[in-house]
Parts: C-alpha cells; sequence; structure tokens
C-alpha cells in the first residue's frame, strides 16, 4: 500500500487541519487528522507491531493522544510530521506497557462520531493491509529493532525530511534541537540511517535478495 502525499487535495486537507489546530477545535482538528493521514499512520503502526489486536490498539491510543495533543501543536512543523511525532510516541509508550490490559482501549467514550471516524479508519485500513503479501525484503526489514524500522519506514516510504524526522525521533522530555544543534541531530541520523542500510543491504545479500535491498 502507498500514500501519495503529493495527491490531489493533499495540500488542502494539510491546510484546514493547520486551522483547525490553530483554532483550537479539537474534534474537527482530530477528525482531519485521522482522514488525511490516519491510512497511513495505520499501516506504519501495523509494520512496527504486526499483531492485528496491537495495531488496532496502538491506533485506537495514537487517535485519542492526537486529540488530547491538539491544544500543544505549536505550527513549527508540517501537521504531517507532527501527527508521525505523535503516533511514534504512542508506539513506544505502549512497548512500555509490559501488562495487558483486560479490556482493548475504546477511545472517545463521549463522542461517538469521532469514535466512528477513529474505526473506520483502522478497520478499513486493516483490512486493505491484509491482501497485501508480505516481501522477503520486507520480513529483513521487521528484524531489525523497532527505532531501526521506524527511521527507515519513515525516511526511505513515507520520504520525511531530515529535520522533520528529528523532530520526530527527538526525545519529547527535551526541548526540540534548533540551529546548530538542529543540523549536528540531522547529520546523526543520516548516517544511523546510511549503517541501517548496509546492515539491511547485507541481510539482504545472504538472503540472496541483493537488487532489492538497494533502498
Amino acid at each position: 500500500m502507498s500514500f501519495d502525499r503529493d495527491a490531489p487535495g493533499a495540500e488542502h486537507a494539510e491546510e484546514r487541519a493547520r486551522a483547525a489546530l490553530a483554532a483550537g477545535d479539537a474534534n474537527l482538528a482530530t477528525t482531519l487528522v485521522l482522514r488525511t493521514y490516519g491510512p497511513e499512520v495505520q499501516a506504519f503502526l501495523w509494520s512496527l507491531h504486526r499483531d492485528e489486536g496491537d495495531a488496532a490498539e496502538v491506533f485506537a491510543m495514537f487517535a485519542e493522544a492526537i486529540w488530547k495533543a491538539t491544544s500543544t501543536f505549536e505550527g513549527r512543523s508540517s501537521v504531517r510530521t507532527w501527527t508521525y511525532a505523535v503516533a511514534r510516541r504512542t508506539s513506544l509508550r505502549y512497548r512500555r506497557d509490559r501488562r495487558r490490559r483486560e479490556a482493548r482501549f475504546q477511545p472517545f467514550p463521549d463522542d461517538p462520531a469521532l469514535a466512528e471516524v477513529e474505526a473506520k479508519v483502522r478497520t478499513e485500513t486493516l483490512t486493505a493491509l491484509r491482501t497485501e503479501q508480505r516481501s522477503r525484503l520486507l520480513a529483513l526489514r521487521e528484524s531489525l529493532p523497532p527505532d531501526e524500522q521506524t527511521l527507515l519506514m519513515l525516511r526511505v516510504d513515507r520520504k520525511l525530511a531530515w529535520n522533520d524526522l528529528v523532530a520526530v525521533m527527538h526525545d519529547e522530555a527535551e526541548p526540540p534541537p534548533s540551529g546548530d544543534a538542529l543540523k549536528r541531530e540531522a547529520a546523526r541520523l543520516r548516517k544511523r540511517f546510511q549503517t541501517i542500510k548496509d546492515k539491511l543491504r547485507e541481510a539482504a545479500r545472504q538472503a540472496g535478495l541483493l537488487d532489492a535491498a538497494g533502498t
């Protein structure tokens, strides 16, 4: 499944989401974010977690995290980049929680309309993902640690710029880097990305998939 960020209407959707965030309209902003970026984020989370139940639960958590975080959007990055940052933090938080919840997470208990949007995006995307055949190269990707998978997918599949990747990958406990610090962190991520590609290429060579590994 591919997601064309340059498709007709994509720029308008980004502008509408940004305007809703600036206006502080959490319900509208969340609806627009889910409809615009929900499918690609669901695919991203599914690639990281693989278990369908886990991926669905993380997506539900992500949807509520977007709703709760709308007031924190400061406009320093695109809405798409900010959305991936929220998705990554949600995935990490889920992984850190070693206890299995007794009941599946139910977002927006007091707002059926938002819950319906989240469920529709999640179920439709998962249906499409089930029809895709997992390639041998994808299996190699899945053998990488989650953070390396994240960097590889966001750079190769989602084509995020290096500065945007810094915004997504930085520790939320620290202020986002800027100026020379931003340049250094972008350079560090580029070097790490190259190391990951080299590791994946060697694994592909050993598996007889050298041509497919030219990412």
